[in-house]
């Protein structure tokens, strides 16, 4: 449920610099694709892509808070699809149809974010969306680094 939950707060929080009805209209986007991507049977030798590629779209969605264009209407909606297909993807892996229910809630820290950016606090949005980068960026490289633990050694 982790990495739909941070596509979605990626998504709030690139669009909190957004009119309301947009906002609202993205999430509704949102909703409508990742529901229908969750219905979609993927094979399992795409497993690890949908991860990776899931990752990456965090890292692009929180990093698209940076944008002012992303509070117009064809990228906010651009940015919603993405983040639907990407957390359907997940959920339809590795996931139920509940587990996406709780992470689309994380969509609604649109509306604090929202709140922030019109009230001087923008810079509180994008130090959010860094750490969203960050933790990204970790996840899609931990895979790739033999650590211990999550690997197997010599010792197993």
């Amino acid at each position: 449920m982790l990495p739909p939950a941070m596509l979605c707060a990626a998504l709030a929080f690139a669009l909190a610099a957004a009119p309301l009805r947009l906002q609202v209209a993205a999430l509704a986007v949102l909703a409508l694709v990742a529901v229908a991507a969750s219905r979609v049977s993927i094979p399992a030798a795409w497993h690890d892509g949908v991860f990776t590629a899931t990752w990456a779209s965090v890292a692009v969605l929180a990093l698209a808070v940076h944008r002012r264009d992303a509070s117009r209407p064809v990228p906010a909606i651009g940015l919603a699809i993405v983040a639907g297909l990407a957390a359907g993807a997940v959920v339809a892996v590795s996931a139920t149809l509940a587990d996406l229910g709780v992470a689309l809630m994380a969509a609604l820290l649109v509306f604090p974010a929202g709140w922030l950016v019109r009230h001087r606090g923008g810079i509180a949005v994008k130090v959010a969306a860094s750490w969203l980068v960050a933790v990204a960026i970790l996840a899609a490289a931990l895979p790739l680094v033999p650590t211990p633990g999550y690997v197997a050694d010599h010792m197993e």
